[in-house]
């Protein structure tokens, strides 16, 4: 999949730079959504929704803005949903790109830089990217995994920084 990407894009004079951030997962409202923004608060990994961010490296620097790439359930707060995805059934999954004016200020780490245009390639990988979401076997994690991978070459990149905080976000 890389080499089929990779062709296809043009390498960039600036590096763009490529984080992970970690934010709460979305539930239905009530319990869930309490569990789920307590988990987030406690800096449980496991319980924590991945996403890859791009920040182009482009002049004037204040003129870019981070693109947010995603991979979720297509329709996360719907209980129907949430009670296929806690009994382990795939849902149908969504890839969402949007714009942020700034970087998060907490849980997101640097994870290298692109030599290519990684905002092309990103697009790229999320037109092949299957929208099947099944936890712990194509989710979140495996979309930030795989994303980081192409745009930066590290692999497994969310057990990198698992370890380097101690199991902790």
């Amino acid at each position: 999949m890389a080499a089929l990407l990779a062709k296809a894009t043009v390498l960039t004079r600036d590096k763009d730079e490529v984080y992970v951030a970690a934010t709460p997962l979305i539930a239905t409202k009530g319990p869930a959504k309490l569990l789920m923004s307590t988990a987030y608060s406690l800096n449980l990994w496991d319980l924590q929704h991945f996403v890859v961010i791009i920040k182009p490296n482009s002049q004037p620097p204040q003129n870019s803005q981070a693109t947010v790439f995603d991979f979720q359930p297509k329709d996360p707060e719907n209980i129907y949903t949430a009670l296929a995805v806690l009994s382990g059934r795939a849902v149908p999954g969504a890839v969402l790109v949007r714009k942020l004016s700034k970087l998060p200020r907490s849980k997101c780490w640097f994870v290298g830089s692109s030599k290519l245009d990684a905002v092309d390639v990103a697009t790229r990988f999320n037109s092949i990217w299957r929208t099947d979401l099944r936890v712990g076997h194509h989710d979140c994690r495996d979309y930030a995994n795989e994303l980081v991978e192409l745009l930066v070459g590290e692999k497994q990149v969310l057990e990198r920084l698992r370890k380097d905080r101690g199991g902790r976000g």
